[in-house]
């Protein structure tokens, strides 16, 4: 299964990986070739074979958080193709470290831990051949996602934190649902309605439709729970 976007300055696949199905993204950049996989949770030979097929020469690997179904196969990766692995922010290595437990756990053989060669933060650039990328550190699914965006082609890479018609989970360790949300407001909102973005699973949208039609995290959702939390509050100061 494929899934292409395509830009004058960048081109991206997506290549869905292990049993969760989650969307393994490879970006390039048009006029050098040069491209990163995003999230190789496994599957590896499928991952190959699609960079093959567009004649990428990958330069390095990128990993929005360290959940089995998103880098579970980076370390493996990264030693076939001896390139460096970017991200994810620093608060998820604990994750990043239990990787081989969470394999054994979901019945996922080959799922090892990595060690990143720079962790990313709010505000990092990366880069892929000539072209650069956002970096967006965006908590609540675990806390060290981070998400990456390129401006330019209005495309962004953006794991766990939103999908369409839904939001990621936040009943994981570490998970937080107010931080996932104001992730989502403060951090992917802000960067326009026209952007389209790859999540981690399912389809692809934009950030304009989503917060049309988003149960959770529409302006108009959003707004709703404002307003109970708010009643919510008042009622407690009038019972004290």
């Amino acid at each position: 299964m494929e899934k292409e976007n395509q830009s004058k300055s960048i081109r991206a696949v997506v290549v869905p990986v292990t049993p969760f199905q989650q969307n393994c993204s490879i970006v390039w950049c048009v006029e050098t070739s040069l491209g990163a996989v995003f999230d190789p949770g496994g599957d590896l030979d499928n991952i190959l074979k699609m960079v093959q097929d567009n004649n990428i020469t990958v330069e390095k690997i990128l990993i929005t958080h360290a959940h089995l179904d998103h880098a579970g196969g980076a370390n493996e990766l990264s030693k076939m193709l001896n390139v460096p692995i970017e991200g994810p922010h620093e608060e998820d290595l604990f994750l990043m470290e239990s990787l081989s437990e969470q394999g054994e756990r979901f019945g996922l053989e080959g799922a090892q831990s990595f060690e990143t060669t720079r962790y990313l933060k709010n505000g990092d650039e990366v880069t892929i051949g000539n072209q650069t990328l956002g970096v967006r550190h965006c908590p609540g699914h675990t806390p060290g996602h981070i998400i990456f965006f390129h401006e330019k082609a209005q495309l962004a890479v953006v794991g766990d934190v939103i999908f369409q018609g839904s939001i990621g989970r936040s009943d994981l360790p570490r998970g937080n649902h107010e931080q996932l949300v104001n992730s989502i407001v403060n951090e992917l909102w802000p960067l326009g309605d026209e952007m389209t973005f790859i999540p981690g699973h399912g389809p692809l949208s934009t950030f304009g439709q989503e917060r049309l039609t988003n149960p959770y995290v529409s302006d108009f959702a959003l707004g709703i729970e404002r307003e109970i939390t708010q009643k919510v509050k008042n009622q407690e100061e009038q019972e004290n």
